[in-house]
């Protein structure tokens, strides 16, 4: 991978604080991992320093799915992710985690490590292969963490 200051991605970089505001008003939204700089691309994950953390907690599945799929900004983002990253099998775990509780880097990594190794489970899963929130049976009181690791 190019250095994240490079002019291999830079046109990745000038696209990433966009769409992260359209995240931020996105309808679900609830919140995502960055630093003052207003992204994560500095924060490590998995101990590898080709890897770009994307970690945002949404209210449903569905909402998330909205803003991966059909918001307009971030699927052009993302028709182009083979431009700027090579291609990562599994790079994306979802999982529940209780209202007002915000997911840790590590536990992404414990989470997409799990997904690697199991496929999809309770503990760790996929939009393709979902799984209820612990409780479903109750009014939705759960959040939603993504983490998506692009390399």
């Amino acid at each position: 991978m190019a250095p994240i200051d490079g002019p291999a991605l830079a046109e990745f970089m000038a696209l990433l604080d966009p769409v992260n505001a359209v995240a931020d008003r996105s309808p679900g939204f609830v919140w995502r991992l960055q630093t003052d700089e207003g992204n994560a691309t500095s924060i490590p994950v998995l101990g590898d320093e080709r890897l770009i953390v994307n970690m945002s907690v949404w209210e449903s599945i569905d909402r998330l799915a909205d803003f991966v799929y059909r918001s307009g900004d971030h699927l052009a983002v993302m028709r182009r992710r083979r431009e700027w990253f090579e291609r990562i099998e599994v790079f994306m775990a979802l999982w529940w985690v209780p209202a007002g509780q915000r997911p840790t880097v590590g536990e992404a990594e414990e989470r997409l490590e799990h997904l690697r190794a199991h496929g999809p489970t309770a503990f760790a899963f996929t939009f393709r292969q979902r799984f209820p929130a612990p409780d479903a049976d109750r009014a939705p009181e759960l959040d939603e963490a993504l983490l998506d690791c692009l390399a």
